[in-house]
């Protein structure tokens, strides 16, 4: 059965870890994997979701199935979050949002919600994109292309150019958006340019796809939702993938939503029949934990203001990071310019180094990041900041 298989390449982000794992530098520092940290270098559990699993541990009495959509609270909690709760959409019921685990998993059953849709859609991604999302799509049978997005060289939005290119897409084309804190560049459109590519969805009829792993990281939890609230308010019919694991920091339990805005509600309860069969057929049933304390949290008011205050802290204090990395490298003597940390938003930003600089940073200093030189702002602290910066200027 297996002997023909052979081994597959590590993922780059998972063989990272493993090297980091097993580096004794004392002084190493991993800035590859994607999440959150605070200054001590540690992933915290939100003080929110601590008190919601103690309500949740009090007051759960029973184990069973869930059913395919999961945590009917926490799909409406979502749903009101992302699309706003006095929305168009939620009040002629023109959308469903199913719980899934992770965002991961909601871009899977999207893609192949596409498939059994329209076979033959393309999707369109910015270049660059999230890696997954290159794997993703195309396991569900269809196929990728990109539009133009990120300028290297002065690490901006490629704008008039992405702009001409979503010009050319049309009914049948899925475009997939960032809605925030871009993976990996850090760039994202402004207001106003959101404006403009909602519009442009709407004229030219394609089907916007919206991934919205980073909501309140950018600029707010509610500022961040504007480029789903755009398309819904302009589009037929809008894909939303959300995920909880960055501003919730629930990593390892895995929740995630799939939202589908349809032209009618009669139309988004037969694609909710469509979903249930597609993860039937997958991972059938989806997990309880997660989403059900993001249910306790969302709703109760006092959870609610709480989870905002830590939101707030975590974007805060990457933007910080950001501007003192920025200051730093500048009074290194580095003659580069890194301002654009400042500028940018999110957890990642590419650093411009070869691959060749990325190998010395690993070898030589024991700094770990993938080869494109995408750096997880979130991995610095007061530590390790200015050893980075002495590397930095070292193989530059």
């Amino acid at each position: 059965m297996f002997e023909h298989l052979n081994a597959v390449p590590p993922d780059p982000i998972l063989g990272l870890i493993s090297a980091y794992n097993e580096d004794p530098n004392p002084s190493k520092i991993d800035l590859g994997i994607g999440v959150y940290r605070d200054d001590s270098g540690t992933t915290p559990i939100l003080r929110s979701v601590r008190e919601a699993e103690k309500i949740l541990l009090d007051t759960q009495t029973t184990k069973t199935y869930l059913g395919p959509a999961g945590v009917a609270g926490f799909n409406s909690a979502m749903t009101d979050l992302l699309f706003g709760p006095a929305s168009d959409v939620i009040s002629q019921k023109r959308v469903c949002t199913i719980q899934t685990p992770g965002g991961t998993a909601g871009l899977s059953v999207a893609a192949h919600l596409i498939q059994t849709a329209r076979p033959e859609a393309g999707v369109w991604a910015s270049d660059p994109t999230w890696a997954n999302h290159l794997a993703i799509f195309p396991s569900a049978g269809l196929e990728m292309h990109s539009y133009p997005y990120f300028d290297s060289e002065k690490k901006s939005l490629l704008f008039a150019e992405m702009m001409q290119a979503l010009e050319q897409r049309g009914p049948g084309d899925i475009v997939l958006f960032h809605a925030c804190c871009h993976n990996p560049c850090g760039v994202s459109p402004n207001p106003e340019q959101w404006e403009a590519v909602s519009s442009l969805a709407a004229e030219r009829g394609f089907t916007p796809m919206v991934d919205i792993a980073y909501m309140g990281l950018e600029r707010g939890v509610e500022e961040d939702s504007l480029a789903v609230r755009l398309f819904t308010d302009k589009c037929p019919e809008v894909i939303v993938a959300s995920s909880c694991s960055k501003n919730f920091a629930m990593y390892r339990e895995r929740v995630g939503a799939l939202s589908i805005v349809c032209a009618s509600e009669r139309k988004a309860n037969d694609v909710a029949t469509v979903i249930n069969s597609l993860t039937r057929k997958n991972y059938s049933m989806p997990p309880s934990h997660g989403p059900a304390v993001i249910d306790i949290i969302l709703h109760s008011e006092e959870l609610t203001g709480l989870w905002l205050q830590e939101v707030n802290g975590m974007r805060d204090r990457i933007n910080n990071l950001r501007k003192t990395l920025s200051d730093k490298i500048t009074a290194s003597g580095i003659s580069r310019d890194f301002s654009f940390l400042e500028r940018q938003t999110g957890m990642f930003s590419f650093l411009g180094l070869s691959v060749e600089q990325v190998q010395r940073l690993k070898t030589e200093y024991s700094i770990y990041t993938v080869n494109s030189a995408r750096v997880n702002v979130a991995s610095f602290n007061e530590g390790n900041m200015d050893y980075f910066v002495e590397a930095l200027a070292a193989v530059l």
